[in-house]
């Protein structure tokens, strides 16, 4: 799968499609040209970037995502394929008639994961783990007992400091982070659909407002990916700064980094492809297991984007 991000955020633009090209026409300058079969995902922050009905076609034709912001430059929503799969339907229909228990049995899975990931940050950042590795053997299906909260307590607080509270706020942290987040569910949702999945029928996160359960579930492993590239910028949420387009730049960096996943190194794009493939098998055999990150990479700060 391409693992391009572009991010348009720091002047006026208009795109047009050329030859299944996306020309990036600068007013003055010169004009830039991508393949759209190497570009995964678009964010248009800037207020003045205009594009057609045509470049969206083929962007979503091409299997991209695209990411549209607010007046505060912050993603507010995306337009993604669903039609990239030959067999989406039975897949669909296979969503839907998943049942309940083996949904709880997934999601047991994916909470474990996701604390693993978690407890290894902490590990990596802090020198320990704040018992947070026992509390893996805790999750029950289902996880009826909320240990994913009880990490998460543990976890924000060693991560950032006992003040930090994580909600969808605008201090810098949380700014952060949601920017990540919301980057990190369009990729989720666009390996989602090449499984030939629908990203709004999940496992646990199923609010009737809510277009991307399937797509909040199995990002969830993935977050302390964003967690991890915020703690550096912020240097533990000690450093004040804001989301300007380099910061954002930076965050964008932690999706294109590598995670080693099924005892192999692959690109996070690659890796949530294998999670929702993982998930298409298991919803058809109840012995096959959902495949998560298990180690980070250290290169969350390679150059892979775009910011024009």
């Amino acid at each position: 799968m391409a693992n391009r991000i572009l991010e348009f955020s720091q002047c006026p633009v208009r795109l047009r499609v050329r030859r299944h090209q996306l020309v990036i026409d600068r007013s003055g300058q010169d004009l830039i040209s991508e393949p759209l079969a190497d570009v995964a995902v678009i964010v248009a922050a800037h207020p003045e970037v205009t594009y057609s009905q045509a470049v969206l076609t083929e962007i979503v034709a091409q299997g991209g995502i695209f990411v549209v912001c607010d007046k505060n430059r912050l993603p507010a929503g995306m337009l993604l394929p669903l039609d990239w799969h030959s067999t989406q339907t039975t897949f669909f229909h296979r969503q839907i008639a998943l049942a309940a228990p083996r949904r709880k049995q997934l999601w047991k899975q994916v909470v474990q994961s996701k604390i693993a990931m978690q407890a290894m940050l902490l590990v990596e950042q802090t020198g320990c783990d704040h018992e947070l590795t026992p509390l893996i053997s805790k999750v029950r299906s289902g996880d009826t007992g909320n240990v994913e909260a009880w990490a998460a307590r543990k976890y924000w607080s060693a991560l950032f400091g006992d003040d930090f509270r994580r909600d969808c706020g605008t201090d810098h942290v949380n700014a952060f982070l949601n920017y990540g987040y919301a980057i990190l569910r369009a990729a989720a949702a666009r390996a989602i659909c090449a499984a030939g999945l629908h990203p709004t029928i999940g496992l646990h996160h199923h609010n009737k407002y809510n277009p991307w359960g399937l797509a909040d579930d199995l990002m969830e492993p993935y977050r302390p990916i964003v967690d991890r590239v915020v703690w550096k910028i912020s240097d533990g949420g000690k450093q004040l700064l804001n989301l300007d387009p380099g910061v954002k730049q930076r965050v964008i960096s932690a999706i294109l980094s590598h995670v080693k996943i099924g005892e192999e190194l692959r690109a996070l794009f690659d890796a949530l492809s294998i999670s929702a493939v993982s998930f298409r098998e298991a919803m058809q055999t109840k012995t096959s297991s959902l495949v998560f990150p298990e180690e980070f990479c250290d290169d969350t700060e390679r150059i892979g984007v775009v910011g024009v």
